[in-house]
């Protein structure tokens, strides 16, 4: 991209051209000690005020637990059931269903059937709603015919 200046060298080169220092106030905290406002990572300044803008932040694709978890949670309270009820059905301790309902513990497949099957759902109802949960909105939901 280009060179590193080191702010010291780029004072002296302005003391010996006579201009005054245009940089602001350094403050504390990046490598080396200081870094001015409109510095850049890579200790260059960028100009005051300005900013180059990034690619725009994708959208993060949902986590199989996330999802999956969610969907339990959803049915167990359309139903109006505890997690007591639906745990000790599934045969598991209701911190762990907790923990799955909330997308923090990956549960095996096993305990995703005894949990979906405790709530009356079959494995593939329970697969297909969290395929629909996954598929972009505005995307085909049954198969696609192509025309050749």
């Amino acid at each position: 991209m280009g060179e590193v200046v080191s702010l010291a060298g780029e004072r002296e080169r302005r003391r010996i051209a006579g201009n005054k220092p245009t940089a602001r106030p350094l403050t504390a905290g990046a490598p080396g000690g200081m870094t001015g406002v409109g510095m850049t990572s890579a200790g260059m300044t960028a100009g005051a005020g300005t900013r180059t803008p990034g690619p725009a932040p994708a959208r993060r694709e949902p986590l199989w637990r996330e999802v999956s978890g969610a969907v339990l949670r959803e049915e167990r309270r359309r139903q109006g059931r505890t997690l007591a009820d639906v745990a000790g059905r599934a045969g598991m301790s209701v911190q762990h269903l907790s923990e799955v309902e909330r997308g923090r513990k990956e549960a095996s497949s096993e305990m995703l059937a005894a949990a979906a099957g405790s709530l009356g759902l079959s494995l593939a109802e329970f697969t297909r709603r969290c395929a629909g949960a996954l598929a972009p909105a505005g995307s085909p939901a049954g198969p696609v015919l192509l025309a050749a």
